[in-house]
């Protein structure tokens, strides 16, 4: 459905089929892409038909984009081939494709290794996918990197995705909706299950978290042009993945955005020592910032709000030290949409040494840059100068 909506809304067949040949894999499958409706909407069928070889089936057949296939590595009665990650990335590496293509399609692909070794609890080199799933997701997830260079996508936005409820038959025997891929890749996303049967398979789910960073329509989003992919399956509702391609014409225009979550508690019965070494624990747990702040709480005690803003993929690992390094019982959390100006570090070289520099643009444009603390405590200590001197000494350097 997403090669399908990205076809839909302008890429050409012809580029995507082309690109797609570099993997070198091309005699295993055959690109199909035709114009039908569903349910009263008209959009871009798109299939992956596979070639299967004759001591696999003896057969071609059409896949239909279930991609139950990853299997923890072991003793097995089929004779499918099967590819690892190490595998797959090997694949992509080797291509003439663009270096853009190939690092988001690996890292893509990472995403989808990592949640089924986790869920079979092996690593991610002990995951295998069998020859014709492998196939499917390469095609998938590079061809999904290809039509997002050709299109220039910036950024990615998207509503809560539909997985759909109920059970579906797996490699393992019958799971429950969402499949534990799907789960796991789709932890700390917002998502709906109102239809019956499977509405998002793992490579759907891998694609979304690589490249959906905000789960919410912009308010200003000027739209160009509009794409429709259709799936497989039947469901009361039209089966169909809409892609709005266009500009936001808004103040947050030239920002980057995040979704992360703020977990605060009040605490008045902690020694206050205890704070910084929690504080530490937090940025090693993937906390993006935690600050504290006095506040007066019930029969007159003085206390503590602690703040904690942290990525969705670093929840637990949060609560852990929140819960065992406190001496809270409870934690509020909100859901916070984070605009950022984009930001670079560069290394620049005074005569006291070389200084790492935090450089902020705002629309391509330069408007802040600091030294970094760390470089300028250890070159203050190195030469025997206050941080304040130093400070002075390299802000030429730092400003030139």
């Amino acid at each position: 459905m997403n090669l399908g909506a990205l076809l839909d809304v302008g890429v050409p067949f012809e580029h995507l089929e082309a690109e797609l040949t570099k993997l070198g894999l091309s005699e295993h499958y055959r690109l199909t892409a035709c114009k039908r409706i569903k349910l009263g909407i008209e959009g871009t069928k798109f299939d992956v038909e596979l070639v299967v070889t004759k001591h696999q089936h003896d057969c071609d057949h059409k896949h239909e984009h279930t991609h139950h296939t990853a299997q923890a590595h072991g003793p097995s009665s089929e004779h499918h081939e099967h590819r690892s990650f190490s595998d797959v990335k090997a694949i992509i590496e080797n291509s003439s494709l663009a270096i853009a293509v190939k690092s988001r399609a690996i890292a893509i692909f990472h995403q989808l290794a990592v949640a089924e070794a986790k869920v079979h609890g092996k690593t991610e080199d002990e995951v295998h996918f069998h020859e014709v799933g492998a196939i499917d997701a390469i095609v998938d997830i590079v061809g999904a990197a290809i039509c997002l260079e050709y299109l220039q996508v910036e950024a990615v936005y998207a509503l809560p995705p539909e997985v759909g409820s109920g059970f579906v038959k797996c490699a393992h025997g019958l799971m429950p909706v969402p499949a534990p891929a799907t789960a796991e890749l789709l932890t700390g996303i917002p998502f709906t299950q109102r239809l019956k049967g499977e509405a998002t398979t793992p490579t759907g789910a891998t694609i979304l978290r690589h490249l959906v960073k905000c789960y919410y329509r912009p308010e200003a989003l000027i739209v160009e042009k509009i794409g429709y992919g259709l799936g497989t399956k039947d469901f009361e509702q039209p089966n169909v993945l809409r892609v709005y391609l266009g500009t936001v014409d808004s103040p947050g225009r030239g920002l980057e955005r995040a979704t992360q979550y703020l977990v605060e508690t009040n605490i008045d019965d902690q020694n206050p020592e205890f704070f910084g070494d929690t504080e530490a624990r937090l940025f090693a747990a993937g906390a993006v910032d935690v600050y504290r702040t006095p506040i007066y709480m019930k029969k007159g005690r003085l206390g503590v709000k602690l703040s904690i803003l942290y990525p969705a993929e670093s929840e637990q690992a949060v609560l852990d030290v929140v819960f065992r390094e406190t001496t809270t019982i409870g934690l509020r959390r909100t859901t916070v949409d984070k605009l950022m100006l984009e930001r670079k570090f560069v290394k620049i070289e005074t005569p006291l040494g070389t200084i790492s520099v935090k450089q902020a643009y705002y629309k391509g444009q330069l408007i802040n840059q600091k030294p970094e603390y760390e470089d300028l405590q250890a070159i203050a200590l190195t030469n025997g100068l206050t941080i304040k001197a130093l400070y002075t000494k390299i802000l030429p350097y730092v400003e030139a």
